[in-house]
């Protein structure tokens, strides 16, 4: 295996000790020659994260008020990891620029970028690496949109003489010159990006865990690592409420088609979640259990319209849409029958419309009967073996059969990578621990 871009978050880059543990990881692969960095995270679970002050600061700043005693702070926070570090640098000069941009121009997309940019600094310093200021490569559009190509093109021409780099992540610069961050996890989509422009075989994405989960922890106890998913499960996953990635972090090794290794910096031996495309050889890896994950979401409600011969009536599905569009409803799942639709919809987003919709789909369809059902949650069972595998939906409802669990939807698409049931939200962690039991625990015995 080649080239590698390697990625760590804020939890990774700390304190020193968290800095020595990724130059370990670095240097044990020399594979390992481009590194995004994050700001410091939080080291206890009172601490505050660098961005959120440096947040703090701008407030101030644009209030008129004097924001030193807040800055102190973050200075003495990175001079502390340089100090126990030992690395011959100074951040004074850019301690001084920052202070003086903030007074000026108090904006927040520069402000939260000095955090990446900072460690970046020491990262670089530390590991004998070339620091690469991201503002000159990561370039956006007026509007705040990223030019992938552009970007590219700029990151292949910067890093064409260079052997080693350090890269910030979360921020670029517009066309115009201005600081511009991505949204928060922002760090994940400049990996990704530099993974694409570099050409790199693997895209290795440090944090505190040791990859993706088969199922919540906080439902399940000691949930199984997902050895291998693939980006369309991993989609499935994100939707109904699974921690991953920063969304916009998969396009651009998707499209190039490397895969993401999700690894624990506090536990480099362990192997993490390989992410890769639809195509990736099977063959080379085990494919474990039928279902690849677990995931549920609360807040759902379900529209249920009856009405006698509803199969026959031209553009009646067409109607009950219109209702929801028109008062900016999207629907989650919509299984239906000869003479019945249940629509399901976000309570949030129904709830200041309720009446109105209800109107407008009586006046619409003229149903028999309709009702809206709250408090609905909607659970995702996924996996790429579901296709092949014969009595999946079976043992879902076994289940929930034994768990005396009532079934109120169930949808499945027709590439089977899934099965969305819908449950009482009271009923969602025992169903998903149910699930867990029949296709994890079941299975290895």
């Amino acid at each position: 295996m080649g080239l590698k871009v390697v990625k760590f978050g804020g939890s990774s880059l700390a304190d020193a000790n968290q800095f020595k543990k990724v130059a370990n990881i670095i240097k044990s692969d020399d594979r390992r020659k481009f590194v995004v960095p994050s700001a410091p995270g939080k080291r206890f679970s009172d601490d505050i994260k660098i961005t959120d002050m440096l947040y703090k600061c701008c407030e101030l700043a644009g209030s008129g008020v004097d924001f030193d005693e807040d800055f102190n702070v973050i200075i003495d926070r990175y001079n502390g990891i340089i100090k126990d570090l030992g690395v011959d640098i100074s951040l004074d000069h850019e301690f001084e620029d920052i202070k003086k941009e903030l007074k000026t121009r108090p904006a927040r997309d520069f402000a939260a970028s000095r955090g990446e940019y900072l460690n970046g600094k020491i990262l670089a310093a530390y590991l004998g690496f070339e620091f690469v200021d991201a503002a000159e490569v990561i370039t956006f559009d007026t509007k705040g949109l990223l030019l992938l190509d552009e970007t590219v093109n700029k990151i292949r021409k910067r890093l064409e003489n260079v052997d080693a780099a350090v890269i910030p992540g979360f921020y670029g610069s517009t066309t115009e010159g201005i600081v511009k961050t991505f949204s928060r996890g922002g760090s994940d989509v400049t990996g990704s990006i530099l993974a694409n422009a570099v050409k790199a075989d693997i895209y290795e994405n440090w944090t505190d865990v040791s990859g993706f989960l088969v199922a919540d922890p906080r439902v399940v106890e000691n949930p199984d690592v997902i050895n291998v998913i693939t980006y369309k499960e991993l989609r499935e996953l994100a939707y109904m409420g699974a921690s991953v990635l920063h969304e916009d972090a998969i396009f651009p090794v998707r499209s190039a088609g490397i895969p993401i290794n999700i690894r624990n910096t506090n536990r480099p031996e362990d192997k993490g979640t390989m992410i890769v495309s639809n195509d990736y050889d099977f063959s080379r890896e085990s494919l474990g259990h039928t279902i690849t994950g677990i995931a549920g979401k609360k807040g759902f409600s379900t529209i249920n319209i009856e009405k006698a011969m509803m199969n026959n009536e031209i553009g009646f599905g067409m109607k009950v849409m219109n209702v929801l569009y028109n008062n900016g409803i999207s629907f989650e799942h919509m299984p239906s029958g000869i003479d019945t639709m249940s629509i399901t919809v976000d309570s949030a987003k129904l709830e200041p419309v309720r009446e109105k919709v209800i109107a407008e789909i009586r006046r619409e369809v003229d149903p028999d009967h309709l009702e809206i059902e709250d408090g609905i949650a909607i659970l995702a069972v996924v996996g790429r073996r579901m296709k092949n595998t014969r009595g999946t939906v079976a043992r879902v409802f076994a289940a929930m059969a034994h768990a005396r669990i009532n079934v109120r939807l169930i949808d499945q698409g027709s590439s089977e990578l899934n099965v969305i049931i819908g449950v009482n939200e009271s009923d969602l962690p025992e169903a998903i621990r149910r699930i867990y039991d029949m296709f994890i625990n079941s299975e290895k015995d």
